[in-house]
């Protein structure tokens, strides 16, 4: 097989039906795999663009606690980052409907969708062709919702839906927007449908799973955490907090934006921040790793590689 070059693919104006229906391709892996450099490795190869599953990317002016590194995409398209301000709090309904208008403009241009990331929650959504109607504004339910403490909300929730988002009950706005959304789907069973995983239509997708050694998984998160401190990731956190952010706002990010923010309010000396910061981290990785394994046993075929397997061999059941 002759490769073809980035640039020379973009010149292939004749892409048929079956091309620009292509499987999506996904790479999954723990934080500092290294996903994000062969997402950009297979665009370059297949002429695709890069759909991202994290949940943190989204945000504007968070570039280095999440990684983002856009330098790595150099001339390759990327979807679904830098689309909201910092200090918003994106959620998964937006998400699966933010991710399919973008699978629908790449497609369009008979390009390879390529979705990175690290996200279970998001990955396996989209990924098991869950779509999530818009549900609208139900006035009357809200009203007799105001004034209802967050546990008293939480427990009317549960009474009508498994809370596998903990998100859903963060705040009262969002647990009764929760409340809402699972009133809609019990009175419209039709549009309930569509967000079952029971009756979805999976995505046709082929997944490639990063695998690295535990050792060298947790040397390399420690060598990146170190780098991005190094990088400006305090004066980030100071830079959104002098723009408005609130602290809380930043914590509720969890991990750099969380810890970062609690050394620059003055709650942790910065030993403290970067210890438990590296410890949260590590625990992040392997908590992804449990969710991608989860995934496996759900009905999802992850082809599992080395991290810095050749290229060829990631692509080699694709």
């Amino acid at each position: 097989m002759v490769e073809k070059t980035y640039e020379g693919l973009k010149k292939e104006s004749d892409m048929d039906v079956a091309e620009s229906t292509k499987p999506l391709i996904a790479v999954v892996g723990p934080t500092a795999c290294g996903k994000t450099q062969r997402a950009v490795e297979i665009c370059r190869h297949l002429h695709g663009e890069i759909l991202s599953g994290d949940s943190r990317q989204i945000y504007r002016d968070m570039s280095i606690g999440t990684g983002k590194d856009l330098e790595e995409y150099g001339e390759v398209p990327y979807h679904l980052i830098d689309i909201r301000p910092a200090g918003y709090r994106y959620n998964l309904h937006e998400y699966v409907r933010d991710f399919h208008n973008a699978l629908s403009d790449i497609r369009s241009r008979g390009c390879q969708p390529v979705l990175c990331g690290g996200t279970g929650l998001y990955v396996e959504t989209v990924l098991s062709g869950v779509r999530l109607p818009e549900v609208p504004e139900n006035r009357r339910l809200r009203e007799t919702l105001e004034g209802k403490s967050l546990e008293e909300l939480a427990e009317i929730l549960r009474s009508m839906k498994s809370l596998h988002n903990v998100t859903d009950i963060d705040t009262s706005k969002r647990a009764i927007r929760a409340i809402e959304i699972a009133t809609y789907y019990a009175e419209n069973p039709q549009e309930a449908a569509k967000a079952s995983r029971d009756t979805a239509q999976p995505l046709d997708a082929y997944i490639i799973g990063l695998d690295i050694a535990r050792e060298m998984r947790r040397e390399k998160i420690s060598q990146r955490l170190r780098s991005r401190l190094e990088e400006g990731m305090i004066d980030e956190v100071k830079g959104l907090l002098n723009d408005g952010i609130p602290a809380e706002n930043l914590i509720y990010y969890g991990l750099e934006y969380k810890f970062v923010t609690e050394y620059v309010t003055g709650q942790l000396s910065y030993e403290d921040m970067y210890r438990r910061l590296e410890i949260a981290i590590h625990q992040f990785a392997k908590r992804q790793m449990t969710w991608f394994r989860g995934m496996e046993k759900r009905g999802f075929k992850i082809n599992w590689h080395p991290y810095d397997a050749p290229l060829e061999e990631l692509l080699s059941g694709f």
